[in-house]
């Protein structure tokens, strides 16, 4: 199971920092050459729909999962998004290039979903939060490799751009796998088949009190009537929503950054930032673990607060401190670890704030991620 789920979160990691690195280069094709010194504000709009793809099927595929199942909604994400990525490799324009990463988005948050959801259902509870570690390691692995292949495969000529996105096919193979060897959630099918004996019960006349009533509801409406998930429902939002923000807003700003520091220095732009990307990249893997080991050495709450802190207090060390690009490279490494190790806390902790019956609904509700701003345009 967390090897299914890993290696999705690697081919959804690899993905969408492909497009970090590509939506510069694919819009100078898809855009006419009059329109070039507007390339931030579109690579702006293809990112913000991608995110809003990934919010949309973070909730959509939430729902679908508590209904027909956590095993059987990840097969359907995988293959959307398999599809869908390797279909913008032959975009004509820049809208159609945006539909299809918004359609890529859908099946990358129901893939994320279902993925924190079995964690949090098949993980031993005294080992979870490695579990979850664990599972969101593969985001960094596959965000790493994709600085590897764009670094091979970048100086192939202007539509270099497009292999990467036809590479985005092979995680329908891993659909085949996961039919035949990953079982579905136990909590789940309990669950499911405790819903069935309500919803039975509710048409038959009978009088449903406590969970038997709440499991006979639709489960948005069963979220937000619930009392006792309400009120974990706000904060956790409000903590995920200011993950959102700072990472779309600061850390993808990094490779860019370096970038423009490595030339005003004369030195070369395109591999400062790569190099920048495979530092960031390559620590958030550790970050990732490290944060769901701390989970269960320390606690939940305890370790997130310290990777927030890191956060903040790492941002200015990287954007207005650093002044040589030794020290530059030092820091963001320091920070690829933690702003990207932060997001293991979601699958850690988030779906242990919920009855089982709402896992997959309530979880995408409280970490449902925004749009920010471009990482990489050229």
């Amino acid at each position: 199971m967390l090897r299914a789920s890993n290696l999705g979160w690697l081919f959804n990691g690899f993905e969408i920092y492909a497009l970090f690195l590509t939506v510069g280069f694919a819009l100078h094709q898809l855009l006419e050459a009059a329109q070039y010194a507007e390339i931030p504000r579109y690579a702006g709009y293809v990112l913000a729909t991608t995110i809003f793809g990934w919010a949309t099927g973070a909730v959509i595929g939430g729902i679908i999962a508590d209904y027909i199942g956590r095993k059987r909604t990840m097969m359907l994400a995988i293959l959307a998004y398999s599809l869908t990525t390797a279909l913008s490799a032959v975009a004509w324009n820049w809208q159609s290039f945006a539909i299809l990463r918004f359609l890529g988005g859908v099946g990358i948050g129901s893939k994320w979903v279902t993925g924190a959801s079995l964690v949090s259902e098949l993980w031993p509870d005294h080992a979870r939060g490695k579990g979850g570690g664990l599972l969101l390691s593969g985001a960094g692995i596959g965000s790493f490799l994709a600085s590897g292949v764009w670094l091979l495969i970048g100086g192939l000529g202007p539509s270099a751009w497009r292999w990467m996105y036809l590479i985005g096919v092979l995680p329908a193979l891993l659909v085949l796998w996961i039919r035949r060897s990953m079982p579905e959630s136990t909590r789940w099918e309990r669950a499911s088949e405790q819903r069935r004996a309500a919803r039975a019960q509710r048409r038959s006349g009978a009088t449903l009190e406590a969970e038997h009533a709440a499991l006979a509801l639709f489960t948005v409406a069963d979220m937000f009537l619930d009392r006792s998930v309400r009120r974990r429902l706000v904060p956790a939002f409000l903590m995920m929503l200011s993950v959102t923000f700072g990472f779309w807003g600061v850390a993808t700003f990094v490779p860019t950054y370096v970038g423009t520091f490595a030339a005003k220095g004369g030195l070369s732009a395109p591999y400062y930032s790569a190099v920048a990307g495979l530092l960031g990249t390559g620590v958030a893997i550790f970050g990732f673990i490290s944060l769901g080991f701390c989970a269960d050495w320390i606690g939940r709450k305890p370790t997130a607060m310290i990777w927030y802190a890191m956060c903040l207090i790492l941002t200015p060390v990287v954007y207005m401190w650093a002044q040589s690009m030794a020290v530059l490279l030092a820091a963001v490494t320091v920070f690829g670890f933690f702003t990207g190790g932060i997001w293991a806390w979601a699958p850690v902790w988030l779906p242990e704030l919920f009855p089982t019956r709402m896992h997959g609904t309530a979880s995408p509700s409280a970490s449902t991620r925004r749009a920010g701003s471009p990482a990489s345009v050229h």
